[in-house]
């Protein structure tokens, strides 16, 4: 498999969670189950009344994102918040309460970088590094780790945060390559665990609902992601614990798109998704691989 088929796998993996949980975000297992049995449709409805196979702010601010690297021809810390402010402006359906505080923040001071606070360990810089993956492969360790902390650090300035974000940076950027699972595991995701014990994720209940707290995030997404053998059983699992199930199931999407490839994507959830935020994908990650 290339890596550019396993790069647009990748994209369509982010809006693919992100519209299969977003039908179910902020609801328990148990609500979940009586409702849908198992919720494995892109039916859309939610709390925020989407059409079947229509995005929430995971894939949006990507495409924001990978639009301001495009143009800057690098991650760009001062690009991306425009970008992200210009996102907000055009009123998204949805935007969480971190991202919008520092981006006002931005707009008060024109400062790119948040102040820092272990209280901004949300997930929302984390559902949004495909780009920085995309863009920085084969850079030294260094350079992608400074592009994950200038987007991330626009509205997420943590430590918990920036661990989570590079961790996953650099898992896509390995599956992108043809690494197996188990790299994936004992090269990243254990060490990880190791390093930050919040980020546990054999210590936890699998099935716990998550929160939008990235130690919560990640966890679940690594639960559902090692614990299965295909793409749509992994977003399946991880969308089906609710909770903010529209960002793990991107973030999840996002790294079983780069390790199975396009061949194991249902073609049913392909072709309910969203016809422009499709091509969006395909087209950024294209480009985003073409630019390096």
């Amino acid at each position: 498999m290339i890596t550019t088929d396993r790069a647009i796998a990748a994209y369509l993996g982010l809006a693919i969670g992100d519209a299969l949980g977003a039908t179910v975000e902020f609801m328990t297992p148990r609500e979940i189950a009586a409702q849908y049995g198992v919720h494995d449709t892109l039916r859309g409805g939610g709390w925020l009344h989407l059409k079947p196979g229509q995005v929430t702010d995971d894939t949006t601010m990507s495409l924001a994102l990978g639009d301001s690297i495009l143009a800057q021809g690098k991650v760009d810390a001062f690009a991306a918040a425009l970008a992200f402010d210009n996102w907000m402006r055009a009123k998204p359906v949805d935007i969480g309460n971190t991202v919008r505080r520092n981006l006002l923040q931005f707009r008060r001071t024109g400062d790119p970088e948040a102040p820092y606070s272990d209280h901004d360990a949300g997930n929302g810089a984390a559902m949004r590094v495909l780009p920085v993956a995309l863009a920085t492969l084969g850079q030294a360790e260094a350079a992608v780790r400074a592009a994950c902390r200038a987007q991330a650090h626009v509205t997420h300035h943590c430590a918990l945060s920036d661990a989570a974000c590079e961790c996953l940076v650099f898992m896509l950027q390995d599956a992108l390559r043809g690494a197996s699972k188990n790299d994936l595991l004992h090269d990243h995701a254990h060490p990880l665990a190791a390093r930050f014990p919040a980020f546990r994720f054999r210590a936890v209940k699998s099935g716990s609902n998550p929160s939008g707290y990235v130690a919560d995030t990640i966890p679940a997404v690594f639960q559902g992601f090692f614990d299965t053998d295909n793409f749509r059983d992994c977003l399946v699992d991880v969308v089906n614990r609710g909770g903010d199930a529209d960002t793990t199931g991107a973030i999840a999407g996002m790294l079983a798109g780069a390790l199975y490839g396009p061949a194991e994507m249902p073609e049913a959830w392909l072709k309910t998704l969203d016809a422009d935020t499709r091509r969006a994908c395909e087209t950024q990650a294209l480009a985003l691989l073409r630019g390096k």
